[in-house]
């Protein structure tokens, strides 16, 4: 699909596996961490647009759909120089588009706010980032015999459960696609799964995330479950500012480093209160 702002002479299309070194050098110009294989991996999962004027790429924006009645969107970015001309809008109006009806989830920046409120988004929760040198911690007890352990293929269809559960979303695509990129930790109890958590290369160096848990114990258990490994490398998670883990993780060398504002359209997921999602899988994702 192709439209053209006569203001700006920008064109819009669909993006490709080709524009991802051009998205790569614009996602560093804003100083964002993805790696090139970063930016493979979200539009393998997902679709967007890129933005260009003569030939370059000067913005980008991309959408997940989970399910019929649910979806994030985010990578929105625009060069610093062509910033202010509305190209950042024009590319959430085609995602938006695409998305139809859906519940759409999005986090923001506090500059990026006010475009997403226009647009029909409200502020539900907030979003804090933490990231550093991760400590080594002490396993963490846990009541009634659960227990954290490594996650075999045999436990994907329970992930996906609860997964969905917790989101109220359909992650199944985006969970078969997880598990098999990183490592994964389940939570159980006598044979019982309540929760998971994986480990994955991103940016700088590792990400936690999703990391769902029936309680912020089972959530420090998973993430305490990683320092046996990790510990002395750099480790990202982000986490809702209401799951009640900052000051633990900030003990853990996960300093938080920044905040983003949760955002949806169209009304909210419907969780089955089973988990909690204390991690997201990264800020476009959710």
């Amino acid at each position: 699909m192709l439209t053209q702002t006569g203001s700006t002479a920008v064109n819009y299309r669909r993006m490709n596996e080709g524009d991802i070194p051009t998205a790569h050098a614009l996602s560093q110009a804003v100083r964002w961490p993805h790696r090139a294989e970063d930016w493979q991996f979200v539009l393998r999962v997902g679709s967007g647009y890129v933005a260009e004027q003569d030939g370059a790429v000067i913005g980008t924006g991309l959408c997940w759909k989970q399910g019929e009645h649910h979806a994030s969107l985010g990578m929105i970015i625009v060069s610093p120089e062509h910033q202010g001309k509305g190209i950042g809008r024009e590319l959430m109006r085609l995602l938006l588009e695409e998305l139809g009806d859906r519940c759409v989830l999005l986090n923001a920046t506090a500059a990026g706010q006010p475009l997403y409120e226009r647009m029909g988004f409200a502020a539900i929760g907030t979003l804090c980032q933490h990231q550093g040198t991760l400590a080594a911690i002490a396993p963490v007890a846990l009541d009634g015999g659960a227990r954290v352990r490594p996650a075999g293929p045999e436990d994907l269809p329970a992930m996906i459960a609860l997964a969905n559960g917790a989101t109220g979303m359909r992650r199944d695509a985006l969970v078969r696609a997880l598990a098999g990129m990183g490592q994964v930790s389940m939570l159980e109890r006598d044979g019982m799964p309540l929760g998971f958590s994986i480990m994955r290369q991103f940016g700088r160096g590792h990400v936690i995330g999703p990391l769902v848990a029936p309680d912020v114990d089972g959530a420090k258990a998973l993430i305490a479950h990683w320092s046996g490994a990790y510990a002395g490398t750099f480790v990202r998670i982000d986490i809702s500012g209401a799951a009640g883990l900052g000051a633990w993780l900030e003990a853990a060398g996960l300093a938080q480093v920044d905040t983003a504002v949760i955002m949806a359209r169209n009304g909210l997921p419907r969780r089955d209160g089973s988990a909690a999602q204390f991690a997201i899988i990264n800020q476009a994702l959710c």
